[in-house]
């Protein structure tokens, strides 16, 4: 059983981060945010696939001022990702934003800052620090030669003390870096040095394959450990994706129990049926299926019964044929072509 680190709970919008909450998934629109339609069409598919908040670039004036438009339409939490200019975070905070995810030595100096702070607390808007490994200070840099886990936490804990001289507390951070070993010593330092939540996540982690790997590796180590409040698994392509893998590496973790948990067989000499292909078209079906199931797709008889019977339905491969389980029962045989259409009727009807 993962116990987690108690953290001190941040409101985003109607998205709780931190204490007791469950572990939100979050990602990050790859639309120029400038063109409200495809920015909205991109929020809402996220939000389809289970994001609980999506973060936005500001990249100038025009981009925040559509930030009112962009939030009249959705109904998900909303974060602007703001850097260099402390201008663009008052125009998002003026138009409603949910968060504001910002590295404070990088937007001014402490009057500038503090204009932010006074703004962001006057309506309740949570600030998130973001430090990467690759923008370090010149003077940590100096400090340590490279950069360093160590590093990383000095930095963040820097930025931390520019928000709470001015009595703001409503903080979350990271500290990402696509050196995963170096992720998870930054994140376990930071962890025994605040209380503030922790937003997981490996930057710049890869292609779909290679990132979802490295993602996992790094973030579910760490939520293993206890740490972690909202996780972003980055992915070099359809952010849709990153969502599916952040709530795979939660459902591995039994950290959330929203879906269908699916197992399969790596197969082997004794499969006589299409398993990988029956076992891709079943995942690519239940994708759209939101009850709290677990399937089993199995290859034979050897390990399917066995299987099935932990899972609340399955099918185990024969020679063209295969069995339909339900709680570990044998329901009938079904000849292979029609394995995947009947367990799908089964489980709609369950």
């Amino acid at each position: 059983m993962i116990i987690r680190k108690q953290t001190k709970t941040v409101h985003i919008g109607n998205v709780a981060i931190g204490g007791d909450h469950i572990i939100s998934v979050q990602s990050m629109t790859n639309t120029d945010t400038r063109d409200v339609a495809a920015t909205v069409a991109q929020i809402k598919a996220l939000q389809q696939a289970g994001c609980e908040l999506v973060r936005f670039a500001i990249p100038d004036e025009q981009a925040a001022l559509q930030v009112d438009k962009i939030k009249s339409q959705v109904d998900i939490p909303l974060v602007a990702d703001i850097h260099f200019d402390y201008r663009l975070a008052l125009m998002c905070i003026e138009r409603g934003i949910d968060k504001i995810r910002i590295n404070p030595g990088n937007i001014g100096d402490d009057q500038k800052v503090q204009q932010v702070v006074e703004a962001a607390a006057a309506k309740n808007i949570p600030i998130r620090i973001g430090v990467n490994a690759g923008s370090l200070e010149k003077e940590l840099l100096q400090k340590y030669g490279s950069p360093t886990a160590q590093a990383m936490v000095d930095s963040a804990l820097r930025h931390v003390s520019l928000l709470t001289r001015y009595d703001f507390h409503d903080i979350i951070i990271s500290i990402k870096s696509s050196n995963v070993p170096m992720m998870i010593q930054a994140y376990q330092l930071l962890s025994c040095e605040v209380d503030y939540p922790l937003h997981l996540g490996v930057t710049e982690a890869g292609t779909v394959w290679a990132g979802t790997i490295k993602s996992a590796v790094g973030i579910g180590a760490l939520l293993s450990q206890g740490i972690g409040d909202t996780i972003r698994v980055s992915l070099t392509g359809d952010p849709v994706e990153e969502i599916k893998a952040g709530r795979q590496i939660l459902k591995s973790l039994g950290l959330i129990k929203a879906g269908v948990e699916m197992v399969s067989c790596p197969t082997c000499g004794r499969c006589r049926i299409g398993l990988i292909d029956i076992a891709n078209a079943v995942e690519k079906r239940l994708a759209n299926v939101h009850k709290p199931l677990k399937v089993a797709v199995m290859g034979c008889a050897v390990n399917g019964p066995g299987e099935a019977r932990e899972a609340d339905i399955g099918i185990a491969g024969g020679d063209g044929e295969g069995l339909l389980f339900k709680k570990g029962e044998i329901i009938r045989k079904v000849p292979e072509a029609e394995l995947v259409d009947v367990l799908m009727a089964e489980i709609e009807n369950m």
